[in-house]
C-alpha cells in the first residue's frame, strides 16, 4: 500500500507524493535549548524519527532529507543566561549536549542536518528583506513586523476565527503596530542582550523567522512534509507559512503538514506547580517517576503505543506494562531455531509496514508484533523491533538486577518462559500450567497481564 499521511493543511489524510523522489525532505521544529528536554519535547523527537526511517526504507536512505533545527538564541535562553551569569554560547553549547544525550538514549537517529538559529542570521536578514521589498513587512522603531493583513488568506493552516487569531496576538500589543496580529520578524537589542548588526540596527530575530530561514536554507522554498508538535500550529507555523510564503510567491511552503498531539501525566496536565513536571533525563537516570529508572527503549516504545496524532497520557502504568512487552521480545528474539510457523514471515512483516504506512500507525504496527512474536523466527523480532528504533540486546543489557539473578539461578530458566509464553498462545493451558509450576518450583513467580504479555520476577 502507499504511504498516507494526515495533511494538518487539508484536514485529511492523503497519498505522500514527495516533490521528487530522489530528494524527500522534511523539516521539523527542533528544541529552545535552555533547559533539560521534558518528556513532551520528546514526543516529536521520537515521532518523527520513525517517519525517518520509514521514508528512508520506501526512498532510500541517501534520497531522504530530514532537517531538525536548534534554537539557540530566545528571550528564555537569554534569560536563563543572565540568571547563571554565563554566555548565551556557553547556555546552549551545554544544554544541547544535554538533548543529544538524552535523545541518543531513546534510539534516535541523527537528523541529516541540524541547523542553529545562530548560525542562520545572514538568511533571516535577506528574507526579511525579501518581505520589506514585497510589502509583506513593515520598519517601525528599530522593529520589523510582518504586516498580517498584506496575505489574503493568513490563517489557512490553523483555521482560526478571526476573533481568535486577534485575542492570541494581543499578548504582543505594541505601539509600534500597525495592527494588532503584525508580529515580529525581527527586534532590537540593548546593550545588556545577545544581538547581531543588520539594516535596521543592532538586534535579534523573532522566534518565527529562524525555522522560515533554517528550512529554506536546507530544503529549497517548497518542501514535502513539515512536522511538529500540536501546540506549534498557532502562531508558529501558521507565521511560519506566511513568511515563506509571502517571500517567495508560492501557493503553500509544505505539501504535509503534521502535528503530534499533546501530552499529559496520569490523567493532568504536565506542569511544574502540580509537580508533575518531568524531563526526560529524570525518567532515564532517576526513580522520581514509577520508582525506578527506565530504560531508554522502554520510554521509546511507551511512547509510540499511543498514535501520533492522539493525546497521551503517560503513566507510570503505561510504562510497567511496556517493560513487561519488552521482556517477552527479549525471549521471543533469541528463538531462532524455532519451528517454521503455518504464517510465512512476509505476512507478519507486510502487516507491520501496512499499519506504519498507514498515517504512522505506530500502536497497530506494535500489536501486529506482539500479537505474533509468539510465531516468528527470533531474527524478524528483531528486525521489526529495531525498526521501531528498540535494540532489544541493548535494552536486554540493562535489565535489572533480578533477571541477572533469575539467568545465573538457572540458565533454563528463559527457555522455559518462552516455552510457557508460547503454549499460552496456542491455548495449551495444561501445558502452560505444568510450565509454571517448574518456574514456581524454582523460586521464579509469573504474572500474565490481561493483554497477554507475561513477566517474572525472582521470589525472595
Amino acid at each position: 500500500m502507499p504511504l498516507r499521511l494526515y495533511n494538518t493543511l487539508t484536514r485529511r489524510k492523503e497519498d505522500f507524493v514527495p516533490l521528487d523522489p530522489k530528494n524527500v525532505r522534511m523539516y521539523v521544529c527542533g528544541p529552545t535549548v535552555y533547559d533539560f528536554a521534558h518528556i513532551g519535547n520528546a514526543r516529536p523527537v521520537i515521532v518523527f524519527d520513525v517517519l525517518f526511517r520509514l521514508l528512508r526504507q520506501l526512498y532510500g536512505a541517501e534520497h531522504v532529507k530530514y532537517v531538525r533545527n536548534i534554537t539557540d538564541v530566545d528571550d528564555k535562553i537569554n534569560a536563563r543566561a543572565k540568571e547563571e551569569g554565563v554566555p548565551i554560547g556557553e547556555l546552549t553549547a551545554r544544554t544541547t549536549k544535554q538533548f543529544h544525550d538524552d535523545i541518543a538514549a531513546l534510539g534516535v537517529l541523527p537528523p541529516t542536518e541540524e541547523p542553529r538559529a545562530t548560525g542562520h542570521i545572514g538568511e533571516m536578514i535577506a528574507l526579511i528583506q525579501k518581505l520589506i521589498a514585497k510589502g509583506h513587512a513593515y520598519v517601525s522603531e528599530g522593529n520589523v513586523l510582518f504586516e498580517v493583513p498584506s496575505m489574503p488568506d493568513y490563517g489557512r493552516l490553523s483555521r482560526r476565527p478571526l476573533d481568535e487569531m486577534i485575542a492570541g496576538a494581543r499578548v504582543d500589543v505594541a505601539p509600534y503596530k500597525k495592527g494588532d496580529m503584525d508580529f515580529v520578524l525581527w527586534k532590537p537589542s540593548d546593550e545588556d542582550t545577545p544581538g547581531w548588526e543588520s539594516p535596521w540596527g543592532r538586534g535579534r530575530p523573532g522566534w518565527h523567522i529562524e525555522c522560515s530561514a533554517m528550512s529554506w536554507k536546507h530544503l529549497g522554498e517548497k518542501f514535502d512534509i513539515h512536522g511538529g508538535g500540536i501546540d506549534l500550529v498557532f502562531p508558529h507555523h501558521e507565521n511560519e507559512v506566511a513568511q515563506t510564503r509571502c517571500a517567495f510567491g508560492h501557493d503553500v511552503m509544505a505539501n504535509i503538514w503534521m502535528h503530534n498531539g499533546f501530552l499529559q501525566v496520569e490523567g493532568q496536565k504536565m506542569s511544574k506547580s502540580l509537580g508533575n513536571f518531568v524531563t526526560i533525563n529524570e525518567l532515564l537516570y532517576t526513580d522520581k517517576f514509577g520508582g525506578r529508572k527506565w530504560p531508554g527503549e522502554v520510554l521509546r516504545l511507551a511512547m509510540l503505543k499511543t498514535h501520533y496524532k492522539q493525546p497521551i497520557d503517560w503513566t507510570s502504568r503505561s510504562i510497567q506494562e511496556t517493560d513487561a512487552n519488552l521482556r517477552e521480545l527479549v525471549v521471543m528474539a533469541k528463538l531462532d531455531d524455532r519451528e517454521p510457523s503455518r504464517h510465512p514471515s512476509h505476512t507478519f512483516r507486510n502487516e507491520f509496514f501496512d499499519a506504519l504506512k498507514d498515517d504512522l500507525n505506530t500502536p497497530k504496527a506494535i500489536s501486529t508484533l506482539l500479537a505474533n512474536s509468539h510465531f516468528m523466527k527470533g531474527n524478524l523480532v528483531r528486525e521489526l523491533t529495531s525498526f521501531l528504533g528498540v535494540d532489544l540486546a541493548s535494552y536486554n543489557a540493562k535489565l535489572d538486577v533480578e533477571q541477572e539473578l533469575l539467568k545465573a539461578l538457572n540458565p533454563q530458566a528463559h527457555a522455559l518462559v518462552a516455552a510457557r509464553i508460547t503454549a499460552r498462545a496456542a491455548k495449551d493451558w495444561k501445558k502452560s500450567d505444568e510450565l509454571r509450576d517448574k518456574l514456581t518450583a524454582m523460586g521464579i513467580a509469573i504474572k500474565d497481564n490481561k493483554d497477554g504479555t507475561t513477566s517474572w520476577e525472582v521470589k525472595r
